[in-house]
Formats: structure tokens, C-alpha cells, sequence
């Protein structure tokens, strides 16, 4: 979509007039129209502060060894590398190495790699868009049930290069400015990047050209990004901002766990997949801006009401119960359900009736070549492929032995999943969301707050939610920063360098967000020509990090495939 398509979208969606808001279509028109027109990037955020040097220090680690099924992990520790010159938070923009001891050996191998061709793993520890810390080897982590991905990285003979980046409750050291609204991500976790390719030749070991990224959630949503921005010039003055290193920040592959991503369409594919369930269970006391405990603070504090309630790691929980498994930050998720409003139940209508025509618009084929297209009702060939993909997360669970037989949305044959109801899977995986799932009409959502001002001010990111907006003065983010967090419109762009393997994953039980979200992006990739392996895993829902076994046979896989190539 470029800028008149932009324009359009929001002028067109204002004419659906909300029944809970008489005379306000003229008025939210213009309104639309205005916003739309005066789309510029905000200004990168300036902090007066000392350089840092970009070169890496060699002499400066710790030798550790964690445990993993019983066997010793050895490694290197390099902590709190400021990976960037002019740090807008340095506490945000610093990185952690880590090295297998192995690697400091003349002739010393790891799963078959060398201290030259060891591949990096470089996951990001976002959930939420709240800050991400250094994703620090473990042998105990809530996600996976035992070691974390960076142990296990270490254990196959990876480099593990580990970021902490800004987040939209980061407050940059000056302690005044918000510093990390959308797309400051972004811009750190490419700045780690080239901070890693920058240094290649003073690294004790790792390949700079398998680089290899990992996030869930939000975190997913990044590592996306980062797989489909590579050399993107659209983010070069906000890395001359912060003194990023000129260098390449593209890399050979990334993973996503059920990414929160294609934001701008994500609220008409969550209706698309949920309309007619009118219970959500994510029925808390909206959300006040997230305020900053200090400077640089990680996470930051929630505001309610009167009260300032600081959030460790976890996910948050404003009422009723939070699911265990859910990722850091993650939205809250109540105990109990609660029925929509007749004017969310509307917006829910509206929402699912915009969608099939987005989708018809990418012009998206399955690996057979045929055409992917909704029809106004909302069937057609795509509803047929999202049923696909349940169907073989299906089929594996009756594989492996599970009764599947109360589930009335699977139709099963002699041991074989035919059908797939996906008003009844709708059902059966509850709503997560009440209308619209992620830009909010009030702005109480996260994803409101990630597209927010560096003064804190919430901002609406689709003309849908803007036109729906009963506060005066009520504003939509910038069309360069939509369009810079949605990973769909840098695909198939000149200049840019996508990353060539994709592996991503949404849970068969997931409704934080639509299957149909993350099918687009696998889809649009593999139409255009990238390696991708995508799959709804049986009983999961929002997580990752589940299947690090499987994980790292297929990033070895590639690894030693291209290799091999390469000799």
C-alpha cells in the first residue's frame, strides 16, 4: 500500500458509519484526511552523550559452564558490549556474547563446525513490545521447560550473540524522551547486526554471513522484520542516530514464533477468523499509558488509575488469571470470558467484511500455483488453505496417537482429517479479543503504545480505528512508521535484502492473533522465491522456544547445506 492507497483506506473505512457515534463521518473524514496528508516520519531522536567505541573487546569475558541434560556447556562470556556510538539508552543498546570454549582450541569443532564457520544465533527477548533483555544462556526458562534457546544454541556449536533493545516504555538516558516507539526495535536489532559484521575479523569465532535470528510474539514480529528489511535504506537516519556501524544488516535466516505482525491488517484478519464468537477473554480495566520506572528502565511500570504497578518479568496481569505458558509481557489474558458490546460486535462485522479484499489484493498462489482469493463472505480458496494447515497440525496429533473424536470442528475418516469447520475452530480456540483486537478505538492497546510519541501519547496506526476514535485530538502514527513495522510491504522491494530461510510457527490454539496473519507473510515469501517452512503446531498456543530440537535441525540444515555449497 503506498501513501494514496493509505489515504483511501482511511477515507473509505470512515464512511462505515458506527451506530454508536451519530454525525461523525464528515468530521472524521476530514480528520482522516488531514493525518493522512501531513504523514512524515518523526524526527530521529537526538541524545547529546560520549561516544562508545564500536570495536569489539576480545579480552574482556568470563569463563562459565551451565548444564545441559547432564552434560557441561562450556563457554566464553563477553557482557555488555554498547553496540552502538551514540546510544540512545545504553542500558537498551548493549549486547551479550557468547562463545563455545571449544572454539579457543587450535582445530576445536562443535557439531561440526569451527571457531570460522559457527553460525550466530541472535535471538531478541521482546514480548509485548516492551523492552527486550539479553537473552542470557539458561538451563531453566518458563517457555521452553527446560534450557533456553541460547544454551541449547551454545551446545550446537552457535555463537550466541544476545541483544537488549529499546522498547516503548524505554526512557533514553537524558531521562526525559520516550526513545523507543516504533521503529526503534527495529533499528537496534539491525544495529546488532551490523555491530556483529562490523567486528567479523575481531570476533574469536562466528560467521558473519549466518546470522541467524529468533524472537516470539512481538518478538517474532521483529525477528520477521529483520528477515525482510535487510539494507533497507528506509531505516538509515534513525541507525545514524545512534551511531550505528556502516555495514550490512541483513542476514541468512530468520525464525518467528507466532508473530504479531501486518499490524495495519491485522484487526480485519482476527475478525475474518473470530467473528460470531462475541466472548474475549482479555476483559481488564484498559490500560493507561506504561510509564517509565528510571531512565532506560526495563520493563517500566503500568499506570492504573492512581497507582503505579512496576512489571517484572511475566506475563501481565491486571485481573482473573494469566496462562502460564504465554511469553514475557505478553497481553493478560483473563480466567473468564466476557461477552462483547453491540458496538464491538459491530466493529467485529465491519472489520471481517474489509478483509477479503486485502487479501485478494496480494495476488498470493499456494506451492501448486493456484490462486489464493477470498470471496465477500470471507470463503474461498485462502479459507480452504488456512483449513489445510490445520488440518496437518490435525493430522499429526491423530499420528501420534491422540483422540481427536469430541473435536466437532475436524471431520475424521478412517484416521484421516477431510474437513476442517473453522467457525466451530473459532469456538473451540475462544477469543483472546474483543473488537478491534489491536488498534483500539480508546488507544489502550499495546500496539497503540509501540506507535506512540516520544511524550507517550498513544496513537491510532488504521484509519478504521481513527475514524472510531471519541476523543478530540486523536491522532494516527505516521505512514513511514506503519509501514516500516509491517515486514509484507518490504517483500519483492528493490534494495532490499530478504533473508533466503524462513521458519515460522503459530500454534494450533493461538488467537492473539489470526493464522491468516502469519500465513500471508509465509505465503508472499514463498511466492517469492524463499525457502520457508511454516506449520500450526498441535496444542500450542502464543509461545515458542517449544520444539528447540526441531528448531536446531533445521537451522543446521541450511547452515551446512549452504556450506557445502559454498566449498
Amino acid at each position: 500500500m503506498n501513501l494514496k492507497q493509505y489515504v483511501l483506506t482511511a477515507l473509505a473505512v470512515s464512511a462505515l458509519t458506527m451506530p454508536w457515534a451519530p454525525g461523525v463521518t464528515q468530521a472524521v473524514s476530514s480528520a482522516a484526511a488531514a493525518t493522512a496528508k501531513t504523514v512524515k516520519a518523526d524526527a530521529p531522536i537526538q541524545v547529546k552523550q560520549a561516544k562508545y567505541s564500536l570495536k569489539f573487546n576480545a579480552k574482556n569475558y568470563t569463563k562459565e559452564t551451565l548444564k545441559l541434560e547432564g552434560q557441561d556447556v562450556a563457554f566464553r562470556a563477553y557482557r555488555d558490549a554498547v553496540y552502538t556510538a551514540k546510544p540512545a539508552s545504553v542500558a537498551s543498546e548493549s549486547m551479550s556474547i557468547f562463545i563455545p570454549e571449544a572454539y579457543f582450541t587450535k582445530g576445536g569443532t562443535v557439531n561440526g563446525y569451527t571457531a570460522k564457520t559457527a553460525p550466530i544465533f541472535l535471538p531478541n527477548g521482546v514480548g509485548g513490545y516492551m523492552p527486550g533483555e539479553s537473552k542470557e544462556p539458561s538451563a531453566s526458562e518458563r517457555m521452553s521447560g527446560g534450557a533456553n534457546a541460547s544454551l541449547v544454541a551454545l551446545s550446537k556449536g552457535y555463537v550466541v550473540a544476545a541483544p537488549a533493545v529499546r522498547g516503548r516504555t524505554t526512557v533514553g538516558d537524558d531521562g526525559k524522551t520516550y526513545v523507543g516507539k516504533a521503529p526503534a526495535l527495529l533499528v537496534d536489532y539491525k544495529a546488532a547486526v551490523r555491530y556483529l559484521r562490523h567486528n567479523r575479523h575481531r570476533l574469536p569465532a562466528g560467521n558473519t554471513d549466518r546470522i541467524i535470528s529468533d524472537g516470539t510474539s512481538a518478538g517474532g514480529a521483529f525477528s520477521a522484520l529483520l528477515g525482510a528489511t535487510g539494507n533497507s535504506k528506509e531505516y538509515d537516519a534513525e541507525l545514524r542516530a545512534i551511531g550505528a556501524a556502516h555495514e550490512r544488516d541483513d542476514i541468512f535466516a530468520a525464525m518467528a514464533y507466532c508473530p504479531i505482525t501486518d499490524l495495519d491488517h491485522a484487526d480485519m484478519a482476527y475478525e475474518w477468523m473470530f467473528n460470531g464468537v462475541n466472548e474475549a477473554y482479555q476483559h481488564s480495566a484498559p490500560m493507561s499509558p506504561l510509564l517509565p520506572l528510571k531512565a532506560g528502565s526495563m520493563p517500566g511500570a503500568l499506570k492504573v488509575g492512581d497507582a503505579v504497578v512496576p512489571l517484572g518479568p511475566g506475563p501481565v496481569v491486571q485481573g482473573g488469571s494469566a496462562a502460564a505458558d504465554r511469553p514475557d509481557n505478553a497481553p493478560v489474558e483473563d480466567s473468564s470470558a466476557v461477552e462483547m458490546t453491540q458496538a464491538e460486535r459491530v466493529a467485529s462485522d465491519q472489520l471481517k467484511a474489509l478483509f477479503p479484499d486485502y487479501v485478494n489484493s496480494l495476488g498470493l498462489k499456494d506451492c501448486q500455483g493456484r490462486a489464493l482469493t477470498l470471496d465477500e463472505d470471507g470463503t474461498g480458496s485462502f479459507a480452504d488453505y488456512i483449513k489445510s494447515v490445520y488440518a496437518a497440525s490435525a493430522q499429526s496429533a491423530l499420528d501420534a496417537g491422540e483422540d481427536l473424536s469430541a473435536l466437532d470442528w475436524l471431520t475424521i475418516e478412517n484416521g484421516m482429517v477431510k474437513d476442517v469447520d473453522l467457525a466451530k475452530y473459532a469456538a473451540w480456540a475462544t477469543r483472546l479479543k474483543a473488537a478491534p483486537a489491536f488498534d483500539k478505538f480508546d488507544r489502550s492497546s499495546g500496539e497503540n503504545d509501540e506507535f506512540g510519541t516520544t511524550d507517550n501519547t498513544p496513537r491510532h496506526f488504521t484509519g478504521f480505528s481513527l475514524t472510531r476514535d471519541k476523543e478530540a485530538g486523536a491522532t494516527m502514527a505516521t505512514w513511514d512508521d506503519v509501514r516500516r513495522m509491517n515486514p509484507m510491504y518490504f517483500i519483492g522491494q528493490q534494495g532490499v535484502t530478504i533473508a533466503p530461510h524462513w521458519r515460522i510457527r503459530h500454534g494450533a490454539k493461538d488467537r492473539d492473533t489470526s493464522l491468516a496473519v502469519p500465513a500471508l507473510l509465509a505465503l508472499k515469501l514463498q511466492d517469492s522465491g524463499y525457502d520457508v517452512d511454516f506449520a500450526s503446531p498441535w496444542g500450542k498456543g502464543h509461545a515458542g522456544d517449544y520444539d528447540l530440537a526441531e528448531l536446531f535441525d533445521w537451522a543446521d540444515g541450511i547452515c551446512k547445506a549452504a556450506d557445502t555449497r559454498k566449498k
